[in-house]
């Protein structure tokens, strides 16, 4: 097998009209196909949430990717084929772990997330900066000033901004936690009623829908 394609080609070609089911057959075993040749670098899936319809995405190394619908899944998958590996299927059974810890935490049963994590696609302060997030804990908050601190650049308030506008993983890795030092939220990068239904839900009795 030389690539995914190739592989689905042959797949297709033996069912002459296959039905949905069939077809739902066929990509079940391309990707448990892709996966066992190491053709699988990318998986991926979608998930229906409070905040509107989430687009995952994982390597081997852990999840890489978390994007909201405002982001245009299309170009997402798009720009983890170029910086990634074009190598990206759609493997939801992959990221059903990530799926179900998200449910728990929109239904208000979890506060920690327990997940490998991919960070390839935030480097130098960015990725120092996506590093500290997780500290900030559930129900808090903490200003972009205080995060630029914690980062080791005490003047860099605006390269945390755009390191949070940038973080490929939210909601996982928590920069809705992070505000402005007046208390306000700020801006988000899954748009700013999504950020406020954050922090909403993670204040005691709150909900997110």
């Amino acid at each position: 097998m030389s690539t995914v394609d190739d592989e689905a080609a042959r797949l297709l070609a033996a069912v002459p009209e296959p039905g949905e089911r069939a077809i739902a057959d066929l990509h079940a075993r391309l990707v448990a196909r892709a996966q066992d040749a190491g053709l699988l670098d990318v998986a991926y899936r979608t998930l229906d949430a409070p905040v509107g319809t989430l687009l995952l995405a994982a390597t081997p190394v852990g999840l890489v990717r978390v994007a909201f619908a405002v982001q245009d899944h299309d170009a997402v998958l798009a720009d983890l084929a170029a910086r990634v590996s074009p190598r990206v299927l759609a493997a939801p059974r992959r990221l059903d772990d990530v799926a179900r810890q998200l449910d728990e935490y929109f239904s208000g049963a979890r506060h920690r997330f327990d997940l490998p994590v991919d960070l390839r696609l935030a480097t130098g302060f960015r990725r120092a900066v996506v590093e500290h997030l997780p500290t900030i804990g559930y129900g808090r908050t903490a200003s972009y000033a205080q995060v630029a601190s914690a980062a080791g650049r005490p003047r860099a308030v605006r390269a945390v901004g755009t390191a949070c506008a940038l973080n490929p993983v939210p909601l996982v890795v928590p920069c809705h936690r992070v505000v402005r030092s007046d208390g306000s939220p700020g801006r988000y990068a899954g748009g700013d009623a999504a950020k406020a239904a954050l922090l909403e839900l993670e204040r005691p009795g709150g909900d997110a829908s």
